[in-house]
């Protein structure tokens, strides 16, 4: 919760040059988010607590919460999350350019790798990948070994969108560089890709029970919507505890 507070202060005096979409789940109404299940499983719990989303998801299929159209373009989507059960394989993502149920996302999870003849290797890693997920073809842009979120604790991801560029951040730390992702023209086609230049935002988790807050979308296409919240004592309090540090 704290990265993104204090991203917040910073942000929204700059707002004027670029459309902030905000949502802090205060109002308890969940009217402009959609879920998208891969491959079309049972969805996921989503309830708000405390001002906070908190959802379960038990399987190793993602659940996508998402918002906006194929309007919105190049913009930098954030939130904190604070993973509180691990139930099994599984990770914690955050997901752009959402067009149906195409989509582009990053994650920070865990994979079981298992090569021909050799012992099963469970390794822990961030990656991105574009796809479908109603489908089983997907395109992995970048991958490297990465721990998983601490259990509760918050942690910040940020994913940053311009064109057919994409950078990733846990933590205020940058794990991919701007990278870009471009498919083989013969590759998109044969496969039926979309441009993936266009699209919606959100979040998402495999095999996690976790509370969610303070979602901020960013970008000359984005509409302004929502606010930071000035009636929580308690979330003021973090803010200014954690202004103090710097």
């Amino acid at each position: 919760m704290r990265f993104g507070m204090i991203t917040l202060l910073f942000f929204l005096p700059l707002s004027a040059a670029a459309g902030t979409f905000l949502e802090t789940f205060d109002n308890k109404e969940l009217e402009d988010w959609q879920e998208l299940v891969q491959l079309n499983k049972v969805p996921a719990l989503w309830e708000i607590v405390n001002g906070e989303l908190e959802v379960v998801n038990r399987n190793t299929h993602l659940h996508f919460f998402t918002t906006g159209d194929e309007t919105w373009e190049d913009y930098t989507v954030e939130f904190d999350v604070k993973p509180t059960k691990k139930h099994g394989i599984g990770g914690i993502a955050i997901a752009a350019r959402v067009n149906e149920s195409w989509l582009v996302y990053c994650a920070v999870r865990d994979i079981v790798n298992a090569i021909g003849d050799k012992p099963p290797v469970h390794e822990r890693q961030m990656d991105c990948l574009t796809g479908d997920l109603h489908d089983t073809v997907f395109v992995q842009i970048a991958t490297a070994p990465h721990p998983l979120l601490k259990l509760d604790k918050w942690s910040h991801l940020k994913l940053d969108v311009s064109q057919n560029i994409l950078t990733f951040w846990v933590n205020e730390e940058r794990v991919m560089e701007p990278t870009e992702f471009q498919l083989v023209e013969a590759v998109r086609e044969q496969l039926g890709f979309p441009e993936f230049l266009t699209g919606g935002a959100g979040f998402g988790l495999a095999n996690y029970t976790a509370r969610l807050d303070n979602i901020t979308i960013t970008g000359d296409s984005i509409p302004n919507r929502g606010r930071l919240s000035v009636t929580s004592k308690e979330k003021l309090a973090i803010i200014w505890g954690d202004l103090k540090r710097f």
